[in-house]
């Protein structure tokens, strides 16, 4: 069962969505059905703490793991 990322065009929001089959997504938030599929980052496990390839996952600092950040 994949779990996908996903942007409204509608609201300006990302979220993440499971997908069964063909099953149409449609925004959380406003329901919007303008979405676009995103590609997804990858997140590793090194020294105890895990990083992601984009760097922080939340818009609150410019840390590379939210381990550093406390959010």
């Amino acid at each position: 069962m994949p779990i996908f990322e996903y942007h409204c065009s509608k609201c300006d929001k990302d979220f993440e969505v499971l997908v069964f089959g063909k099953e149409k997504v449609a925004c959380p938030t406003c329901n919007g059905k303008k979405v676009k599929k995103l590609l997804s980052t990858v997140s590793y496990k090194s020294d105890g703490e895990f990083t992601s390839s984009q760097g922080s996952a939340c818009s609150g600092c410019s840390a590379t793991s939210c381990s550093t950040c406390g959010h």
